[in-house]
């Protein structure tokens, strides 16, 4: 992030200016529509500035900057034809620690102006950083169309009627849980056709309802890129009081979470403290009897090797409602993004999903089945048990030179696949990290044409190495 968004209250606070054209005069509206205390420093100013001056609107306090015309003041634009007097009223402002911005010189800028879309007092502001202001521009376009002229009028009134409320429902999560409710349902109609009493009388319904009842969703993370995750899996993430995560969910997938959501980790993986199973059935039952929406995220699908089942028959037990969103489970996204098709008609006519972590009283798998050829065999969680894996295969039959892949991280974009044959996989697991994914098969040697991704990111790093060389 290059810049941190903030929203500045300007009422009643110096501001300076430096410029008289057009330009100047497009900052200043703005910074007079903030309510900000505005002075002018131009040997010449246009008819708008002729105009505030005349009004009022706008102190001209000279004709030529000086460093100390920036005593007091809270922030500076600079706007003038003459490359010179922008750059010394950035400098000056930097010395002191004024905010300053120099239009259309993103190297002199401590703050940017973003685009706007302004329905007051809800505020849209769109920045590209100064790298691109036509898309920005273009963006607040696409925005302008899609918000409703009433999402001010709507702000207001709930506004108006929020210390109501917290007189009414005690609980933060509750209250949360009401707005929700009003602005997703017949309280926006409402206003938006006019009808502002009938909507406030909508909002003192609302507060007599029952308190809500908490409830768990299911959640399938996917195995990494965030792009993968359904629509339905974002809103709820969005809405989530507590979310309960897991080591194999990636930090993309969590930067999406709601910000004030309280996270919950209890993932297990190797070599790391892991929270007991039954420690995470008892969270997920705890949370949601205080009666917050708690999100249980899965890296994977929650129903392919994440123990889903089991947390949901707690959850059922406690009579919680609960709900199942999918993922796209391992084996299906980080062999479709290391180009290895699970099927092939002329490779392999059937995929097999089995788990490496084997329950410590004895290996129960039929390993004659997997071993079968024609088929496809992945293998979750089979680093540590690879040298295993490797042996049990070429003891029921499966060839020596049958191609394998270690797919680790697969869909980020630090994944990193392995290929080999069968008879190396003890040893290609020993340079392969967890998350990782065991493939047999002969599709793997498809990933030689199919393997899209690596391509992709190779051409995009050369790209950026374009770009920082200009």
């Amino acid at each position: 992030m290059d810049y941190l968004p903030i929203f500045a209250d300007l009422k009643r606070r110096p501001c300076l200016v430096v410029g008289g054209g057009d330009s100047a005069w497009r900052k200043t509206r703005m910074l007079l529509k903030a309510g900000a205390d505005v002075r002018v420093i131009a040997p010449r100013l246009n008819a708008d500035f002729t105009a505030a001056l005349a009004s009022q609107q706008i102190k001209l306090v000279g004709e030529n900057f000086s460093p100390s015309d920036l005593d007091g003041i809270f922030l500076a634009i600079a706007a003038t034809e003459r490359k010179a007097i922008n750059a010394l009223v950035y400098q000056s402002a930097n010395q002191c620690q004024v905010l300053v911005n120099v239009v259309d010189d993103t190297q002199r800028c401590s703050f940017i102006i973003p685009s706007i879309v302004d329905r007051s007092p809800i505020i849209v502001a769109i920045s590209s950083s100064g790298q691109a202001p036509v898309l920005a521009r273009l963006l607040r376009e696409k925005l302008e169309a899609l918000l409703p002229q009433h999402l001010g009028r709507m702000a207001t009134i709930a506004g108006n009627f929020r210390q109501r409320l917290s007189q009414t429902v005690s609980s933060f999560s509750a209250r949360r849980y009401f707005w929700e409710q009003a602005f997703n349902g017949r309280f926006g109609d409402l206003v938006a056709s006019g009808r502002e009493q009938e909507a406030e009388q909508e909002l003192v319904a609302l507060t007599q309802q029952a308190p809500p009842q908490g409830q768990v969703a299911l959640i399938g993370a996917g195995p990494g890129d965030a792009g993968l995750l359904t629509l339905r899996a974002l809103q709820l993430m969005q809405q989530a009081d507590v979310v309960l995560y897991d080591y194999l969910v990636s930090d993309e997938v969590m930067d999406l979470v709601r910000r004030d959501a309280e996270l919950v980790c209890v993932g297990k993986k190797a070599g790391f403290h892991s929270v007991p199973q039954e420690e995470t059935n008892r969270l997920i039952v705890h949370y949601a009897q205080q009666g917050k929406r708690v999100v249980r995220l899965k890296g994977g699908d929650p129903f392919v090797f994440g123990r889903g089942g089991e947390e949901l028959e707690v959850l059922f037990d406690a009579d919680i409602p609960f709900q199942v969103v999918p993922g796209i489970t391992a084996a299906a996204g980080a062999t479709a993004y290391a180009g290895i098709p699970l099927t092939h008609r002329d490779y392999a006519q059937t995929a097999m999903f089995v788990t490496g972590h084997l329950k410590p009283d004895g290996d129960t798998l039929d390993w004659s089945t997997l071993a079968r050829g024609k088929q496809t065999l992945v293998i979750y969680m089979g680093l540590m048990k690879s040298s295993h894996i490797q042996q049990q295969l070429l003891e029921h039959g499966r060839g020596a030179d049958t191609p394998i892949a270690i797919i680790e991280r697969g869909t980020q974009k630090t994944q990193k696949v392995l290929k080999g044959q069968l008879s190396e996989l003890a040893e290609l697991a020993k340079h392969a990290a967890s998350p990782s994914l065991i493939v047999v098969g002969e599709v793997v040697n498809l990933s030689t044409k199919l393997d899209w991704f690596t391509k992709q990111e190779q051409s995009l790093q050369q790209q950026d190495a374009v770009v920082k060389l200009a």
